[in-house]
């Protein structure tokens, strides 16, 4: 048993052991970096300056109010925000955009049986018992907005309901063979597998007039552990609110898509109200607790439901509708949601450090998380701000070391992410022609929830995260890079898939889909980026429980997580900020792009279709053989990297397709995106896969044509450079 430490003993040791960790290694060898003798040093010093128990003054404050995006408690989160950025020594501007918001009224939703009784009338108020294991402080708020998904239209409607498992497209063809149609009726269906808005953007295509998304407890409820107040799974009450924008279409403002939102933007530049139907729901939508479900659940007739439908809540589903007999009744549902949808004023907080090299000041580092939440936001998204801020923090001390990156830095706290990653695409989509020489955007959103380190970025980026991860002490001992190991080692399952390049012998890093605020930068401008969390037992999500004192029960009671994480992002910031080379691998991102397309070929031949994979196969072997020379280059890199690196930017760039994916032309990658019936995840070469599951041989051809396009492209790019 280990003696217990206090937090601040445990803040006083974890600093040491960093710099004990550097200082009695050799330097390293740094990807980037001719020596990496004077960054070793600027990062010793950077990684004694974050505070755990700063990091969790920032969470108690930023926490002490709902913070709904445009709320007044909103814009006191930007001023803190700011002014913690100003203490540093950043310039800092906060920037208002005009978009589009609803805000909920009023929301009833009632459940009868044939014979007219009311099984439930809700939603029930999020509460736990505080006689219970110390209940929760911050639940009775009277600033906590009723539970409803954001981009949902008002309505009024009454129908019967159908049970649609996860609401997948795969669950609604189901639905159709076992001759259940929806049309006409109320959806219900629980969250996971795909992203919200996918559930309601397919339940509308199918017919649905309305629908219901509630939290199952064998997802995140009490048949994963004991709930909160005792535990940290999702109590009964407990509602994960979340926007069903139509993310895979666009993300941003709905009446602004590709331009800037700005307060002086004409009305003539958006898009009228009556004619948001692409990115948004057309049918009402809200979210349940598991509580509220389960009257309506256990009432529904009709055949039992795919023995694979069935959640944890203590009876047999049944579909509702179709064939069937038994003596449960016709289940009717009304909902009535009254929205005030409106045009308000967000705020995001950017910060710079201006750059000191004369070739390469221009070329941006951005760095952000999000800190609006639905309600309180403990875990997503403040425990991402307060690293955030520790980071920041100790960029500020730095220059008072005397140190000055080369690259200039731009730190942004973004509004709005909750309603569709709606602050960053806004000013991203401002500051698109700037952006087009920025090298990285790094981001955090869920930046702890628990003791587990995890990333995604793009492939060319993997190998940069895990080495900035070998220098970062660990609370549990070694480096954050040792303990990502040992996790991955010992779980019987992870979070993000292996691609069929990476090697068992290293950490697996994630793909880039969406649902943060990585999305415009590399999706729409094809800036390189990454993502970087700490997980544990999270299920509060999006519930008013996700507050200070579920995070400090369960998440990180101090904060030495908070402070791993900001050295971690401070890192990537340092070193992005200040590689001689930029540390893109293009040979691993060749090879994987080589291992989607033989993949996608299999696929083909499964499925029949005529497809010539022949020219793109060449294209991305010459990727990797470009980016095979290129590396051995950044290795030993010219006295002077501006022309290499700047090579190397536009290769990311040059994977870009112009004209974007068939339907969904915002999203111009044509390595990742998120999947039209995914939303969340990523779909790797999505022109290609996403007409192989339609099936489109057209199609198919016509986007391996534009994939094929870019490799050569990006490959032309290499290669010159490697001259």
């Amino acid at each position: 048993m280990s003696p217990h430490r206090s937090p601040i003993a445990s803040v006083l040791l974890s600093a040491l052991l960093t710099s004990s960790l550097l200082a009695q290694s050799p330097t390293p060898a740094v990807f980037g970096y001719r020596d990496f003798t004077q960054q070793a040093k600027w990062d010793t010093a950077f990684m004694a300056i974050p505070d755990a128990k700063l990091a969790g003054q920032h969470l108690k404050t930023l926490t002490s109010a709902p913070h709904w995006a445009s709320s007044p408690e909103d814009y006191t989160t930007a001023v803190y925000v700011a002014d913690k950025f100003k203490a540093a020594g950043l310039e800092t501007q906060i920037v208002p955009y005009k978009v589009l918001l609803n805000k909920p009224v009023k929301i009833v939703i009632e459940a009868f049986d044939a014979s007219g009784k009311r099984l439930m009338s809700g939603p029930t108020p999020e509460h736990v018992d505080p006689k219970k294991f110390g209940g929760d402080p911050f639940q009775d708020d009277p600033r906590i907005l009723p539970a409803f998904n954001g981009s949902s239209p008002s309505g009024d409607v009454t129908a019967e309901a159908v049970y649609a498992n996860y609401g997948t497209l795969a669950d609604f063809q189901q639905l159709a063979k076992l001759g259940v149609s929806v049309k006409g009726k109320i959806v219900i269906v629980r969250y996971g597998e795909n992203f919200r808005g996918v559930k309601a953007y397919i339940a509308q295509q199918y017919g649905a007039v309305g629908i219901l998304i509630y939290s199952d407890p064998a997802d995140d409820g009490y048949f994963r552990g004991d709930v909160y107040p005792e535990g940290p799974y999702r109590p009964e009450s407990a509602v994960q609110r979340g926007s069903i924008q139509f993310l895979p279409i666009y993300p941003g403002d709905p009446t602004t898509p590709g331009i800037a939102s700005t307060p002086d933007l004409p009305d003539s530049r958006r898009i009228p109200l009556d004619k948001l139907q692409n990115n948004q729901a057309t049918i009402p939508s809200n979210p349940l607790s598991y509580k509220d479900a389960a009257p309506i659940l256990e009432a529904l007739g009709g055949a039992e439901s795919p023995r694979d439908w069935q959640g944890a809540l203590p009876f047999t589903y049944h579909l509702g509708a179709g064939q069937g007999t038994g003596t449960k009744s016709k289940i009717t549902v009304h909902m009535h949601l009254e929205q005030d949808i409106a045009l308000r004023t967000i705020w995001d907080v950017i910060g710079t450090i201006e750059g000191t090299s004369p070739s390469e000041k221009d070329d941006w580092v951005v760095a952000g998380n999000h800190r609006d939440a639905w309600v309180y936001g403990a875990v997503d998204p403040n425990s991402g701000t307060a690293a955030m801020l520790e980071a920041v923090h100790g960029l500020g001390d730095l220059r008072k070391q005397g140190w000055k990156p080369k690259r200039r830095i731009v730190i942004a706290s973004w509004d709005a992410e909750e309603e569709g990653l709606i602050g960053s695409t806004e000013w991203a989509e401002q500051n698109a022609s700037h952006l087009a020489h920025a090298v990285a955007y790094l981001n955090t959103d869920v930046g702890v929830s628990g003791p587990s380190f995890n990333a995604s970025a793009v492939p060319s980026l993997k190998q940069f995260v895990r080495e900035v991860t070998k220098e970062v002490s660990s609370p549990k001992g070694g480096t954050v890079y040792d303990q990502w190991k040992t996790d991955q080692q010992t779980s019987a399952s992870t979070r993000h898939r292996q691609h069929p390049s990476e090697s068992d012998a290293d950490v697996r890093i994630g793909t880039l889909g969406s649902g943060s605020d990585y999305t415009p930068f590399i999706q729409h401008l094809g800036v390189p980026s990454t993502d970087i969390g700490s997980d544990g037992p999270y299920g509060v999500y999006h519930s008013a429980f996700d507050d200070y004192a579920w995070f400090t029960k369960f998440a990180d009671p101090t904060f030495v997580y908070e402070q791993q994480q900001a050295r971690v992002f401070g890192l990537e910031v340092l070193h992005m900020a200040d590689a001689d080379v930029l540390p893109y691998d293009y040979q691993l991102y060749a090879k994987e792009i080589l291992g989607y397309l033989n993949a996608a070929q299999k696929r083909t031949t499964t499925e029949g279709l005529n497809v010539d994979f022949a020219p793109a196969l060449a294209a991305a072997q010459r990727l990797v053989s470009a980016g095979t020379a290129i590396r051995t280059i950044q290795a030993t890199p010219p006295s002077d990297p501006t022309a290499l690196n700047h090579a190397l930017r536009l290769a990311e760039g040059a994977l870009l397709n112009p004209a974007g994916l068939p339907r969904r032309s915002w999203y111009k990658h044509t390595i990742y995106a998120p999947g039209e019936f995914t939303g969340y995840a990523a779909v790797v070469i999505p022109g290609v896969n996403e007409a192989i599951d339609v099936p489109d041989t057209t199609r198919a051809q016509t986007q391996l044509a534009a994939l094929t396009e870019a490799l050569n492209r990006s490959s032309a790019i290499l290669e010159a450079a490697a001259k």
